[in-house]
């Protein structure tokens, strides 16, 4: 168990496809959720005015305390609800983010539900609007995040990607000639998609890793991947190379099993008029 947890989280900074590969999702900078927050700051003040006048109009006659309760239910609505609303309708988007081409994303890339823009809304209330921080918390924390997260982010397990940046796919790893025959040969099982997302990232990154780290990290992955692969490697290869030899083969085979149901289903199904 201990193993599995560690292989999991080396990978845990990606996006993990239904093919077990590792995306890193394209993360607005902070400068660009800055000028897309102003957007929707100067929107929400002008929407406070027009609510305060209205409210002020049509409250005239009734007591101070009244009118003040009911000048905090509508502030409260402009500057949570209404924002927790908007992005639950549009999946993660603003006025702002529509402007600059950003989403609010899942950390697992998935799109955003009622419970994380009402998360995000009640305490982007408390570092933005709140007198005393006047947003220099939210800014703090984006600088200091990796994923440019404010705290409302942090709280509902979320950040904001950019949908005008391409998305570029890890090349995938190789069959070294030398273990060809036997990858052909062997059987080899699916591997968790945790445990393929590490490979390929540990393949991919092995040569700006320190030699320890390197070397721990590999003899460990590679002493999960031979529990899904018979019979052994031949002696003599790196363990990088037995690691790229299985991954690129169940590539291999994968590919080949879509191939073949992607012709079945041709065969079967007529095709697609509107396709």
């Amino acid at each position: 168990m201990e193993t599995e947890t560690g292989y999991r989280a080396y990978a845990s900074e990606d996006v993990v496809t239904g093919e077990g590969v590792a995306v890193e999702l394209p993360v607005a900078s902070t400068m660009v959720r800055a000028a897309s927050g102003l957007i929707d700051i100067v929107v929400a003040v002008v929407l406070l005015i027009g609510v305060t006048w209205g409210v002020g109009w049509l409250v005239s006659d009734v007591s101070e305390a009244a009118g003040t309760a009911v000048t905090l239910v509508a502030v409260v609505a402009v500057l949570v609800g209404l924002p927790a609303t908007v992005e639950t309708l549009t999946r993660g988007r603003t006025l702002g983010k529509l402007a600059l081409g950003l989403r609010v994303v899942r950390d697992d890339g998935g799109p955003i539900t009622s419970r994380h823009a009402v998360a995000r809304a009640l305490v982007g209330f408390v570092e933005i609007w709140f007198p005393l921080f006047a947003g220099v918390p939210a800014l703090i924390a984006s600088v200091v995040s990796s994923r440019s997260k404010r705290l409302g982010d942090m709280a509902a397990g979320t950040y904001v990607v950019t949908q005008r940046s391409r998305m570029h796919l890890p090349y995938p790893p190789q069959m070294p000639p030398p273990l060809a025959a036997w990858a052909a040969n062997a059987d080899v099982a699916a591997l968790p998609s945790g445990l393929t997302v590490s490979v390929r990232q540990f393949l991919a990154r092995s040569p700006v890793l320190d030699p320890h780290s390197r070397q721990v990290i590999g003899a460990e992955l590679l002493g999960e991947v031979l529990r899904f692969v018979a019979p052994a490697p031949p002696p003599g290869f790196h363990g990088e190379y037995v690691l790229a030899a299985v991954v690129a083969e169940r590539r291999r085979r994968d590919g080949d099993r879509l191939a073949r149901e992607r012709a079945l289903r041709s065969r079967v199904v007529a095709d697609d008029p509107l396709g």
